[in-house]
């Protein structure tokens, strides 16, 4: 049973599953995740955060299957009575894409909702989250890729209810850029959008948490929408959520109540590793309780 801190992932994602009281923990789990055959996913399952039992093989692709590459951030949700995953893939000739898998327990296996990606198909898109709006309604939240279209989009689309296909056309929210925190790369044009999630305040209130580069590297920043609903408009906190290095993150009920932080950190393979921050919600903000786990 591995410890946490020996479990090399990436864009780490957990579900608190209620009716097992099992913590499930997936991400980005291929030994080489920017080039060569990808494997799949792997998830691990825990009591209380630090150990964890696994990696059980939560997706391994059928031959045929379209996507060879790029395997990246698997999200997994209980949703009308089953569980789908949102999660990116690419191969040589299609342009990446968040793709809708399904299966009967979290532990998988899964299996492709349907043949293709949900998002656009002449689009590189990545980090497809799902959201349901104040009338239980789907939709996905995701990036269209900066390699792409040099300034990062975070964009938002309506799904049908069984999430089989888009309900509308994808709307952009805002870019990377408008963010103050960013930090432009490469000529000084290109700006990151990675791993959208949203969260309901206890006020009422929607933020966003998302990723790029900033000063201090990879960061988390948060953006907060104007009306409360998905399609914004939306603002950005001036600084990132933490001062230091650590990405990709995402929130989560523990079985206790509290609220915690999943993200990966450092950003540089092989060394990252889930981190957990307990996190406090005062006053429309979030605050990270240095106590953690």
């Amino acid at each position: 049973m591995p410890h946490r801190t020996a479990i090399r992932i990436r864009d780490p994602y957990v579900l608190a599953e209620h009716n097992d009281r099992f913590y499930y923990l997936y991400g980005t789990t291929d030994d080489n995740v920017w080039n060569g055959p990808a494997t799949g996913f792997d998830v691990y399952r825990s009591r209380d955060l630090d150990n964890w039992e696994g990696p059980y093989p939560a997706f391994r692709p059928e031959p045929g299957f379209w996507a060879d590459r790029h395997y990246w951030a698997p999200e997994v949700y209980s949703y009308n009575g089953r569980y789908y995953m949102f999660a990116s893939f690419k191969s040589e000739h299609r342009r990446r894409g968040t793709q809708v898998l399904v299966a009967k327990g979290p532990l998988g296996p899964f299996e492709p909702l349907t043949g293709e990606p949900v998002t656009p198909r002449e689009w590189e898109c990545l980090d497809g989250t799902l959201h349901l709006d104040g009338n239980g309604s789907p939709w996905i939240v995701f990036c269209h890729e900066w390699l792409q279209v040099k300034d990062g989009k975070m964009c938002a689309m309506p799904l049908k209810e069984d999430l089989r296909r888009a309900a509308g056309k994808p709307v952009v929210l805002f870019s990377a850029s408008e963010a103050p925190w960013t930090k432009a790369g490469q000529d000084g044009t290109v700006y990151v959008t990675d791993g959208p999630f949203l969260h309901r305040l206890a006020d009422g209130g929607l933020l966003m948490l998302w990723s790029s580069s900033s000063r201090n590297g990879y960061a988390i920043g948060v953006a907060r929408s104007e009306s409360g609903s998905v399609t914004g408009p939306w603002t950005h906190d001036p600084e990132p959520l933490l001062p230091e290095e650590g990405g990709h993150g995402m929130l989560f009920r523990a079985f206790d109540g509290g609220l915690v932080l999943a993200m990966h950190a450092p950003n540089k393979q092989p060394n990252e590793r889930a981190v957990f921050i307990r996190m406090e919600e005062k006053g429309g903000k979030l605050k990270p309780l240095r106590s953690g786990i």
